[in-house]
Formats: C-alpha cells, sequence, structure tokens
C-alpha cells in the first residue's frame, strides 16, 4: 500500500522508513497545531463576541497555565530534536566495511568509479543489502547528489569531498537527481541507481572487460608522479611513511594534529605547504592543476590501500612495510 501512496516514492533503503517517520509526525503534528488553533479561534470569537451590555474583564495570569503552554511544547521540540539527529547521525555515519564508489559531479553529469574498476556515468550499480558508501566532489560548482527512493541528499562541493551511504533494500531502478541549481542544463543532470540481486551484480561486474582496480591505477600515478622517490617506507625518505597513514592521527609541524581522512589526503597533494608534517620540510610540490578529480580519487583509493595486509604486488611494491614500522605522517 506504501508503495502505491503518491505522496512520496518507493522505500528502498533502511533509512527511508525512519525519515518516513519523522516526515510523518511533523506533518500530524503541524496539522493538529493548526486545527486547535482554528478550533480555539471559532470557540473564543463565538463566547466572547460584542454584545450589548456586557464589557470586557481584566483577566489575571495563571502561574500552573503558563508553565503548562510552555513546557509541553519545549518537550515536543525536544523530542524532535533528539529524534532528527538521531537519523542525521546514523545517515551521516557510513558503516565500516562499506563498499566506497567515489563519484566526480560536473556540469552536467555523474561520474562513478566502483573500488574494483569500471566506470558509470549518469548510472551506478550496487547490489542489494550491502552497505554503500559514496565519497563525492565536484568538478566545477556545487551540486547535491538526491536519491528519493532512498531519502538521502548529500551537497557535492569543489574542492572537497563529502559522503554519504546507504543500504539498498529493494532490487529496482531508481531515480537520481542533482537537487543544487548548477546552471542551464541542471534539470538534465539525472541518472539513476540499479540495485540488482547479488548474482546479476557480481555477473554485471565481470562482465565489464579486464580493467585495474581503483587503488591499482592509483599505484600507477603514484610511480609516474615519481611520489615514490620521497614517500618510502625506509628511513632514507625525504617525505612521510604512507603505510597506515589513513585514518591515524598525524602531527604538524606547527603543533596542531589532524586526521588523516580523505580530505587531508587530497590538500596534502594539491597543497601540500598548508599541513606540513612535523620533522618534515615543505619541498613536495603543487599538483593543483596537473592530476584530475579522476586520478586524485585513484591516488586516495591508492594510499588508503596501504592500510591493508599486504596481498600480493599490486599496491604494495613500491611502499612495502618495512621490519621497523615508521609513525605514519603525510606532507
Amino acid at each position: 500500500m506504501h508503495d502505491t501512496f503518491p505522496l512520496w516514492p518507493v522505500r528502498a533503503s533502511t533509512t527511508a522508513g525512519s525519515v518516513d517517520a519523522l516526515y510523518i509526525f511533523l506533518v500530524a503534528l503541524g496539522a493538529f497545531v493548526s486545527v486547535s488553533i482554528f478550533v480555539m479561534i471559532l470557540i473564543f470569537a463565538t463566547r466572547f463576541r460584542r454584545r450589548k451590555g456586557i464589557n470586557a474583564e481584566q483577566i489575571e495570569g495563571s502561574t500552573p497555565l503558563e508553565l503548562t503552554w510552555s513546557v509541553i511544547p519545549l518537550c515536543i521540540f525536544m523530542v524532535i530534536f533528539v529524534w532528527g539527529a538521531v537519523i542525521y547521525f546514523n545517515e551521516r555515519t557510513p558503516p565500516r566495511g562499506a563498499t566506497e564508489i567515489y563519484v566526480v559531479a560536473k556540469q552536467w553529469m555523474w561520474k562513478l568509479q566502483h573500488e574494483e574498476g569500471p566506470r558509470e556515468i549518469n548510472e551506478l550499480h550496487v547490489p542489494v543489502g550491502r552497505d554503500v558508501k559514496m565519497i563525492m566532489t565536484s568538478q566545477d560548482v556545487i551540486h547535491s547528489f538526491y536519491v528519493p527512493a532512498f531519502r538521502i541528499k548529500q551537497d557535492v562541493l569543489p574542492g572537497r569531498y563529502t559522503t554519504a551511504w546507504f543500504h539498498a533494500t529493494k532490487a529496482g531502478t531508481y531515480h537520481l537527481f542533482c537537487a543544487e541549481y548548477c546552471g542551464t542544463m541542471h534539470s538534465g543532470m539525472i541518472g539513476q541507481v540499479v540495485v540488482m540481486e547479488p548474482a546479476q551484480y557480481e555477473a554485471w561486474m565481470g562482465g565489464g572487460g579486464a580493467m585495474g582496480s581503483l587503488a591499482s591505477n592509483g599505484e600507477s600515478i603514484f610511480q609516474q608522479l615519481a611520489c615514490s622517490t620521497c614517500h618510502r617506507s625506509d628511513t632514507q625518505g625525504r617525505g612521510p611513511n604512507l603505510v597506515g597513514l589513513f585514518g591515524k592521527r598525524v602531527q604538524l609541524e606547527d603543533g596542531r594534529t589532524v586526521i588523516a581522512d580523505e580530505n587531508y589526503i587530497r590538500e596534502s597533494i594539491l597543497s601540500p605547504a598548508a599541513k606540513v608534517v612535523s620533522g618534515f620540510k615543505p619541498i613536495m610540490p603543487v599538483f593543483q592543476g596537473l592530476v584530475s578529480e579522476e586520478q586524485l580519487s585513484a591516488l586516495v583509493a591508492y594510499i588508503k590501500s596501504l592500510n591493508q595486509p599486504p596481498s600480493g604486488s599490486a599496491g604494495t611494491s613500491s611502499l612495502a612495510p618495512s621490519t621497523k614500522p615508521q609513525e605514519p605522517k603525510v606532507q
């Protein structure tokens, strides 16, 4: 019945139900308050209408009444606040182990790349029943990644990464929109999310031809840019050791500490002098304008992959962990 109700789209994610419940509560509360106000107006207008020979009397205040109409709304607003905060933090906290997909928005298309390597434009294939984390940035202006069936909407900003996640519960094809006006062709910046059964998804993933993973592509770019000459796993490197860096706390030259997340790695590549690591000199060249957003995504994925135990030559040849681990830092 819910799926055919015309006021909202189908629910197709684990968070859709909680978002709808809060929305319905707010609508019902607003309707109740509106109806109550109009009913009270009609009652008072009828009861206290102007009548001949009857004059208005001064009405003294009532402390219990004033406390009642202050405390009850406060309790209602606190319920709304806590309920909304729980949903917000749930939607902004991707589960551990979620499949990561890198998204680059540009006028007027969505470019998406899976960890395994497949790339898509204006279309995203995902399996049902799996957590999916979107790591998104814009190539030009502000966009907004919006999938109504999943009840998710996240602004996509130039110059930094934003994240969103979902867990699809129903196989099907769902609309993908840009929900932020981004130019003359904004209305044409649409796509679709195709949710597939696991077996169908694996078949689709294997049918795209041989291609390297996003991390392996990042390793190739890492070598081409000669990053490995400075970022080594031994004590001779002029740049910080990147093995095990991602997610760790980094001590900076100015005394601050930061978490090495995607945005920190991105900034360290494009503007390395912005946050210089303690114990190292700001000698790293600026790569702003020299690498594309897709190459940045690959480099970030590669550095993140260095947190994983070695499983072969891919992603470990230039920065294999040494027998004497170094403190993870990046410039």
